[in-house]
């Protein structure tokens, strides 16, 4: 399903590789066509990392949801949800690891981040301000 109008813009995409291009190539799209371009490249780094875990530790679809602020609301909220019921943990990677650095990231560079249990896995979610 994609639904791209109004507020709120919605993906779900299969978990095989081409899921993480095709996720950071939409999101990129959706959030310049709302006028949101200073969050593009960072949204779209986030988004490739939690799809890139769910990739890695998930099996089934990845969906996608972003909800871009309305009103006085100066927040974008990103959501990345999969059918795995576990949430991630922020670890410490050493400089020689190849991975788990993504949940750090998404820490460092979010103004908010959490996970909550879905009917059907998890979503992690985060927030970025909106530059004013």
């Amino acid at each position: 399903m994609i639904d791209t109008e109004g507020d709120c813009a919605e993906w779900t995409f299969p978990a095989e590789p081409g899921a993480v291009r095709t996720a950071r190539t939409a999101v990129r799209a959706q959030l310049l066509g709302w006028g949101l371009d200073a969050l593009a490249d960072m949204t779209a780094l986030l988004v490739s990392e939690l799809v890139t875990n769910s990739l890695r530790h998930a099996t089934g679809p990845i969906g996608v949801r972003l909800v871009r602020p309305s009103g006085l609301g100066d927040t974008l909220l990103v959501e990345v949800s999969d059918p795995l019921p576990d949430p991630p943990h922020e670890r410490v990677a050493h400089l020689e690891d190849e991975s788990g650095r993504g949940i750090q990231l998404v820490a460092s560079s979010s103004r908010r981040w959490g996970t909550r249990p879905g009917d059907n896995g998890k979503t992690v979610w985060f927030e970025l301000a909106v530059p004013g």
